[in-house]
């Protein structure tokens, strides 16, 4: 799946030119935490995380009045405290490249170009949900369990038609070639059934080693 499947379209961003009190207002009362900088003809030339607004704010010892503040923020652009050399990905960028991206240099987001065009852009709630999404978080009374398979071509379809084959159906199936131990991996299958307790006793007959680790979830 690609990027373009879940970033935000409709981005919120400034030009160069926004005042310190624009970039700032604009993150408080829309509560985002980071805004790209965005030239007239839509090309991406920065971004501003909140961090960098809070590093720009004077220190709470200072000695300044609050009048003096005021006049020194006002000479307090966007272009003054935005990050020039911005990680970028497209939209074709599959999704986990995206994280690959994004979790190596503790990026809180990843503004989406086109042609250095602003698209769209992708955070890190965009990729929570899409975990919870794909690991079928959501679907309500299904049941969740962690398979020790032998790390053999053929096990984990095998797996799947047993569950299949005792009334589950596949919700999610996640299993990474990372074995726990040697020639062994695991398998976290959710699968929906009328009769979950039907499909558990079924594959422990059949000889599997397993764990029940969330039943009735969804929430």
């Amino acid at each position: 799946m690609f990027v373009e499947r879940i970033m935000t379209r409709d981005v919120l961003h400034v030009a160069p030119d926004a005042t310190f009190a624009q970039v700032s207002e604009i993150m408080r009362l829309k509560k985002v935490r980071h805004l790209p900088v965005v030239e007239a003809d839509g090309r991406l030339i920065g971004i501003i995380s909140h961090r960098d607004v809070q590093r720009a704010q004077p220190s709470t010892i200072t000695t300044l009045d609050v009048g003096e503040v005021k006049y020194l923020l006002s000479k307090v652009n966007a272009a003054d405290i935005m990050h020039k050399k911005v990680i970028t990905c497209a939209p074709s960028t599959l999704i986990e490249e995206a994280a690959r991206l994004m979790r190596p240099n503790k990026l809180g987001c990843l503004p989406v170009v086109e042609n250095d065009r602003l698209v769209g852009i992708i955070t890190s709630v965009d990729l929570l949900d899409f975990f919870l999404d794909i690991t079928g978080c959501w679907v309500e009374g299904s049941t969740r369990i962690t398979v020790s398979l032998p790390d053999q071509t053929g096990q984990l379809a095998a797996l799947l038609a047993t569950v299949s084959a005792h009334g589950g159906y596949i919700v999610s199936v996640v299993s990474p070639r990372t074995p726990q131990s040697e020639g062994k991996r695991i398998a976290m299958i959710r699968f929906d059934a009328d009769d979950a307790e039907r499909v558990i006793t079924g594959l422990r007959e059949a000889g599997y080693d397993l764990s029940v680790d969330i039943t009735a979830s969804g929430k």
